[in-house]
């Protein structure tokens, strides 16, 4: 009975936040505490579980990084990209599109994709307020281009950190493994660009002209402070890339470069956190709990054992219908938490099967459906709700549905895609 109000209240807060009747925040923030005053989870699962609680790491990557550019943006850096990227692309909006959308791809890569939409978004829409284009467009075309650049490496998206820790896997081996897919889907998805967005590239010849006449250098307001915050965001990256080595997880290397910004500026403390976007972290809080309340009850375990069972321990069906159960499931209810539920499963299971073939490709199984399934809705990835927090604090809220309409079809391809890579590489080649 339990687990059935828990599935009840879950659906119930998500058709709300999909209709969109009341804030995404509202109805997070209300179905988690429905849960709690049921007694489906409790304060010890909700705040401080590993599997079923918030998960504070994503909370204080997304806080650390949000003060760090809050504090960029004071310095005029975004005015100066964005005047640049449109100069550099010839005020073009289809150039301009690739552009952002291939910087998103490598720098998710590189840093990760929650961080590099909260510094390419701001971006994003100054270049086509400036252009006079609808900026909707574009903020979800770099969203999923996040998640599919995310993919290729150990930091890239927060699913890929969990799956890295619980099977041992290295930086080299997500690299070796999924960057080859991963600049193939890249590359499929600059085509599809060009088809799905194509009502957004407007061409207004005076607002380009004016645009080229604009000297990017002038955009920078205070240079001291430039140097102090792309000083600091060179360290926090050096600390993602390293963070196996350091033993420092995201989170700690983000709020340590968010407190030596504040600090060697100088600036004030309320300025520091005025860009932070408060709605999206507690969203994520509320949507944190709810999951967890699935998780306590055992539906997600449920629903993912008997999927996996039903293979019957082949090898080849037993990836290829993860692939899918994974994307599936974290288009529902967030990659980072079904991860979490999933890997200790999959972990079972690598060192239980026994068949022809080399029993990782689970693991790239899990990691491709649950980075690229997040695509298929607004709330499936961080990186999604990040976008949707930051296009509403600027001016042009995106709702549930329009983020769906574009993400379901370029989910569906690209896991797709998966297939034949995983079937290839780990079966006929291995």
């Amino acid at each position: 009975m339990t687990a059935l109000i828990a599935v009840v209240v879950f659906v119930g807060a998500y058709i709300l936040i999909a209709t969109e009747k009341i804030h995404r925040v509202a109805a997070a923030l209300g179905g988690a505490g429905i849960m709690l005053a049921l007694g489906i989870t409790d304060a010890e699962a909700a705040f401080f579980s590993e599997e079923t609680g918030i998960d504070w790491n994503v909370i204080f990557l997304l806080l650390g990084m949000m003060v760090i550019v809050g504090v960029l943006r004071q310095t005029g850096i975004f005015e100066f990209l964005a005047i640049w990227s449109a100069k550099k692309a010839r005020g073009k909006p289809f150039r301009i599109m690739v552009t952002l959308v291939l910087i998103t791809a490598v720098a998710s890569a590189l840093l990760d994709n929650v961080t590099t939409v909260l510094l390419v978004a701001p971006v994003t829409v100054l270049v086509c307020e400036r252009l006079g284009v609808p900026p909707v467009p574009f903020l979800i075309a770099e969203a999923l281009a996040s998640n599919i650049g995310g993919t290729a490496t150990l930091i890239g998206d927060p699913p890929n950190i969990i799956i890295a820790s619980r099977s041992g896997l290295s930086f080299n081996d997500f690299l070796l493994n999924l960057g080859p897919l991963v600049v193939l889907l890249l590359l499929v998805y600059v085509g599809i660009c060009r088809f799905l967005f194509r009502k957004a590239f407007i061409y207004d010849p005076e607002r380009v002209a004016e645009v080229m006449a604009l000297e990017e250098k002038e955009a920078i307001r205070n240079r001291p402070l430039l140097y102090q915050g792309l000083g600091v965001l060179v360290l926090v990256t050096a600390g993602f890339v390293l963070h196996t080595t350091l033993h420092f997880e995201p989170a700690v290397v983000a709020i340590l470069g968010a407190g030596l910004l504040v600090a060697i500026s100088r600036i004030k403390a309320e300025e520091a956190v005025r860009e932070v976007e408060w709605p999206t972290l507690v969203f994520f809080m509320g949507l944190f709990i709810m999951v967890g309340a699935l998780i306590e009850v055992g539906i997600i375990e449920q629903l993912a054992a008997a999927a996996v069972e039903a293979t019957g321990g082949k090898l080849l069906l037993t990836s290829m219908l993860l692939l899918w159960v994974s994307a599936l499931l974290s288009a529902l209810v967030d990659n980072i938490p079904y991860v979490a539920t999933m890997s200790p499963i999959v972990s079972q299971l690598v060192g239980n099967i026994q068949t022809e073939g080399n029993p990782n490709v689970l693991w790239w199984a899990l990691a491709l459906g649950a980075d690229l399934g997040g695509n298929a809705t607004a709330i499936g990835a961080s990186a999604n709700v990040v976008v949707l927090g930051v296009a509403e604090r600027s001016g042009h809220p995106i709702s549930f549905w329009t983020f769906t309409r574009y993400g379901f079809g370029v989910a569906v391809i690209t896991i797709a895609l998966a297939m034949p890579y995983l079937y290839l590489r780990y079966f006929v080649f291995a």
